[in-house]
């Protein structure tokens, strides 16, 4: 783990949101040749208020062959609030679906925890060794599961969306989203890249589609904006969260 990111997460108050962290870079270095990816120089670290508590966003990233951004941002708001947000982003000559990861920590614990691999519009279908992977996992039940959005048709039936209950439900999530991971991770790798401008084309739309729809996330936009402005906000998701290449 690098250096900057384990003193982050010392940060955490929520054991999911470090164990996930840990997680994620774990499975990307054990599975993917990683290399440095450059985020704007105001990007990586960024503080703010909101509601007169501090706001702290770290993000930390790298790239693959396959992959053009691996992306797993933490964010903090005072002591109430928690966020960890990571997506990954294939280059476009990989079809491969694009995997996301959530978690929202309140004062009342883990609100929110969200994990899935999202097949590429304009069909929505995934690959056929995803399809079998995801649907040979066993099936693990959650007491909250919580709705998709309006703007969630990027999402697929293998979309994991709850609020977890206990430190079982919380292990069972992490544990879940290990085994998707490693699974994206390994097939990823196997994938044969496409050459034709025509697939490449096809995949991109897929990227944009994704990444119009995540930006739609009031939520998300609404915090931002009441801590940095509507033009720091406009740009930090278009550029950073969910930025695609034409």
């Amino acid at each position: 783990m690098s250096q900057t990111l384990e003193a982050s997460l010392r940060e955490k108050q929520y054991p999911l949101i470090r164990d996930l962290a840990n997680c994620i870079e774990t499975v990307w270095r054990e599975n993917l040749d990683l290399s440095p990816y450059q985020i704007p120089e105001d990007l990586g670290y960024v503080e703010g208020a909101l509601e007169g508590e501090r706001l702290v966003i770290e993000n930390h990233c790298y790239s693959t062959p396959q992959f053009r951004k691996l992306h797993l941002e933490l964010a903090q708001v005072g002591n109430g609030l928690d966020i960890l947000h990571c997506v990954m982003f294939p280059n476009a000559e990989y079809d491969i679906p694009i995997f996301g990861a959530d978690l929202v920590g309140g004062r009342a614990g883990i609100s929110a925890a969200i994990a899935d691999l999202s097949p590429l519009y304009p069909d929505f279908a995934l690959p056929p060794s995803y399809h079998q992977a995801l649907s040979n996992l066993p099936i693990v039940n959650f007491e909250q599961p919580r709705e998709l959005p309006q703007w969630g048709d990027i999402f697929s039936q293998f979309c994991l969306f709850i609020r977890p209950m206990g430190d079982r439900e919380e292990a069972d999530f992490l544990d879940r989203v290990r085994s998707i991971l490693t699974l994206h991770c390994q097939l990823s790798v196997a994938t044969t890249p496409f050459s034709t401008s025509e697939e490449i084309s096809k995949i991109r739309a897929g990227h944009r589609y994704y990444c119009q729809k995540q930006q739609q996330n009031d939520k998300t936009r609404r915090v931002l904006e009441k801590s940095f402005g509507e033009e720091w906000t406009e740009r930090y998701m278009t550029t950073m969260l969910f930025d695609y290449v034409e």
